[in-house]
């Protein structure tokens, strides 16, 4: 080794490649692409570049304030151009996940925003449940800004009564232009506090909202690449489904958090531009 210079470690060597060789990336939304309705540096020129080299792409959120559509005219008012097909959020995943564990015509009760109600029983195999109703075969729990105890207390008796019980997924904070928020894990975990019971999660840090990610873009997980901002969720889930992961500094996570990290970033970039200039080789 020539004296002053530090030689990469192949397993640094092998992820710069694994990323310069990827056939389809997955990226986190909040604290990625935008915080709050503040867009971040490089978002645009990251998804036109991967556009231009047909290079499939994912927006995968933990998210399920909002539907497909509504990310499209929210991304839109940043200038960010993408299609339904492209998002997947916890409240999609968890519905693909309810259709594989419950018999159509199932009654849901749902704790969360307007937007996960509407996904869960757009196509009609599922039915609202009321609080108190006695046949109830799952409680849904989202991110809801308009958490009561009643709503605690409804959830509470469905769950005592044999209801499964469901979240989209356990983030204890949201990115905002504000700060840091409570995220959905803090109303999910006050129900788990109440019954005793362990939600099933579906979104991240659990694999499966990439795994579907990675179907729909006709891949192997191993050919993609998980581009998120927090080391718990996105990082973690992305090592669970066997994709290269890549941190990006924009959000929640900060550099002094990956040593204590259960699962380490392959790569970690300040924000998109940088990810962006690697992948195309502009810099090293």
């Amino acid at each position: 080794m020539t004296e002053g210079i530090v030689e990469p470690a192949p397993m640094v060597t092998s992820a710069l490649e694994r990323l310069r060789e990827a056939k389809g990336f997955v990226f986190d939304m909040d604290g990625v692409l935008y915080r709050g309705e503040q867009i971040l540096p490089g978002v645009i020129d990251l998804i036109n570049a991967l556009t231009i080299r047909d290079i499939p792409y994912m927006l995968a959120t933990n998210n399920s304030m909002a539907t497909p559509a509504m990310y499209v005219a929210k991304l839109a008012k940043m200038g960010i151009e993408t299609q339904p097909e492209h998002i997947l959020t916890s409240s999609t995943a968890t519905q693909l996940y309810l259709k594989e564990h419950l018999p159509a015509g199932s009654k849901l009760f749902v704790i969360g925003m307007p937007a996960l109600s509407e996904q869960l029983l757009s196509d009609g195999d599922f039915v609202a449940a009321e609080a108190g109703d006695d046949d109830i075969a799952a409680v849904v729990m989202g991110l809801d800004l308009e958490f009561t105890y009643a709503k605690l207390k409804a959830g509470n008796r469905a769950i005592r009564n044999g209801a499964r019980f469901i979240a989209t997924n356990a983030d204890a904070t949201l990115p905002t232009e504000e700060g840091l928020v409570p995220g959905a894990g803090s109303i999910i975990s006050a129900m788990a506090t109440a019954t005793g019971v362990h939600p099933v999660l579906i979104g991240k840090p659990e694999p499966t909202t990439l795994l579907s990610s990675a179907r729909f873009m006709g891949l192997e997980p191993t050919h993609c690449v998980m581009v998120g901002d927090r080391l718990d969720t996105d990082i973690l889930a992305g090592s669970r489904a066997g994709m290269l992961t890549a941190l990006v500094l924009t959000g929640v996570s900060a550099r002094a958090d990956i040593a204590s990290a259960e699962a380490l970033p392959d790569l970690v970039f300040t924000d998109l531009t940088a990810l962006l200039a690697t992948m195309t080789g502009e810099s090293a």
